[in-house]
């Protein structure tokens, strides 16, 4: 079935967490940027258009100006994540540009959509560079954006985003394989639920857990995006973003996950 997906849409939006983004080291992880690229790329060839929602601006941060590592103040996390920016798209830049692709960032805060002259123009800045062959990547204005600094909104964003675009698929990259009954980290049992149609169910039959032992953010901010872009007809595959060639091999159906769909 997310072969099925993937290969009917048209408009894909990818989201790509943090830790997915981030080396064993805790720094960007530049071949998983290539090799992601090299994935959009071959996808795009096929008349496929990529919009990515990336994670990665306090990592990039941290990698940057490790001296602040231990520094907790808001200023400080706000600070990194400015650095940090600039960091994660020159990766980005130097990724794509060797499959001879331009990338544009984005950043928007929840204000922006609750805006509708906003909402206009970022409608009409993501349709003209998609059209021009342009990887928009959109990330939170953190620096501004105290309350949403915090793991897990990115989720959230992506939902609207595709909505906003008015996306055929919303694909969630995170570090874990999908949507469990109960906490994998915790219990070896635990059932993978490849095909979920609906949400609130789910969360009545499943041991959601803490966000800190499961997944980037937590489950909960990934069935809420889910049920986000469901709302607008959107299906969504949550999977590894962590497994080798993890574009293509969902695109291939080799790669399990977890489908959200009505």
């Amino acid at each position: 079935m997310i072969a099925k997906l993937i290969a009917d849409a048209r408009k894909i939006i990818i989201k790509i967490g943090s830790n997915t983004l981030a080396g064993s080291d805790g720094k960007i992880n530049s071949a998983f940027l290539d090799e992601f690229a090299e994935q959009s790329a071959a996808l795009m060839k096929k008349g496929k258009q990529i919009v990515i929602v990336s994670s990665g601006a306090q990592v990039a941060g941290l990698s940057t100006m490790d001296k602040w590592a231990r520094k907790k103040d808001i200023h400080y996390r706000q600070a990194l994540c400015a650095v940090g920016q600039v960091e994660l798209m020159g990766a980005w830049r130097r990724a794509f540009e060797q499959h001879g692709s331009h990338i544009a960032q984005i950043l928007l805060t929840r204000n922006d959509f609750d805006d509708s002259n906003r909402t206009l123009n970022m409608r009409n800045t993501l349709f003209t560079l998609v059209d021009e062959g342009v990887i928009p990547i959109i990330n939170e204005n953190d620096t501004v954006s105290v309350e949403e600094i915090k793991i897990g909104d990115n989720d959230t964003l992506a939902a609207r985003s595709a909505i906003l675009w008015s996306a055929d698929l919303l694909i969630l990259f995170s570090d874990i394989d999908g949507l469990f009954d109960k906490n994998p980290k915790e219990f070896p049992d635990a059932s993978l639920v490849e095909e979920v149609r609906d949400i609130e169910a789910v969360r009545k039959n499943i041991n959601i857990g803490e966000a800190n032992n499961f997944g980037t953010g937590g489950i909960e901010t990934k069935l809420e995006a889910a049920k986000l872009a469901l709302s607008y007809g959107i299906p969504t595959i949550l999977a590894h973003g962590g497994k080798p060639r993890c574009l293509e091999a969902l695109a291939a159906g080799g790669q399990k996950g977890t489908v959200f769909s009505a």
